[in-house]
């Protein structure tokens, strides 16, 4: 009589492995969010936070400035709204230290620093009342939104792989409004200043 062998039981490649491991890790976003409590990417996100939170108010100050200073009642206009919405980009900050159990702390942001004292300068270096000056002070905050979209973009997908829901959805509120502001600064310039500018 012929003895049966038993087949032997499958073994898990790779995929197999990957699959099952995504789906022990899968589930709500408070899952994930509690597996990244504590990791060295939840701090490095905090801390990014916390030199955001600086960026921003010091940018409030900084447009405030600019303001006071543009020659075009259009760019002044730009940098008043700008303002306003920073101090919103402020106040998301705050809800999103909120929702990660953390104190609103600011670290200060180096980037931003330099870029504030460099519109400063352009302020000292060009002449009162000259579109020369606001193509310069343009120049200054495009800088500055430059330094701010390309956080928040990372911001937003830090948060995301985090489990960080709301707080992405938030930061990618604010990532749209310092994109929308940058462009408007570049029609701005093209279409009144720079032209303007050329002709002093």
């Amino acid at each position: 009589m012929e003895k049966k062998t038993k087949a032997p039981a499958p073994v898990k490649g790779a995929a197999a492995k990957m699959n099952e491991t995504k789906t022990s890790r899968a589930g709500t976003s408070g899952d994930t969010t509690n597996d990244a409590k504590g990791s060295l990417l939840e701090e490095f996100f905090v801390n990014e936070l916390k030199d955001i939170y600086w960026a921003e108010k010091q940018l409030v100050k900084s447009l405030t400035k600019m303001a006071r200073e543009a020659t075009s009642e259009e760019l002044k206009k730009a940098f008043e709204d700008h303002q306003v919405e920073t101090e919103d980009h402020v106040s998301r900050l705050e809800e999103i230290f909120e929702m990660l159990g953390r104190k609103a702390q600011a670290k200060k942001c180096d980037a931003m620093e330099g870029i504030t004292r460099e519109v400063d300068g352009i302020i000292e270096e060009t002449e009162e009342d000259t579109y020369t000056r606001d193509a310069a002070l343009i120049i200054g905050g495009q800088k500055a939104e430059h330094y701010e979209i390309a956080t928040y973009g990372g911001l937003v997908q830090l948060a995301k792989v985090l489990g960080y829901e709301e707080a992405a959805e938030l930061l990618l509120e604010t990532l749209e409004e310092e994109k929308t502001a940058d462009q408007l600064l570049t029609s701005i310039a093209e279409s009144v200043i720079n032209e303007e500018a050329l002709a002093e």
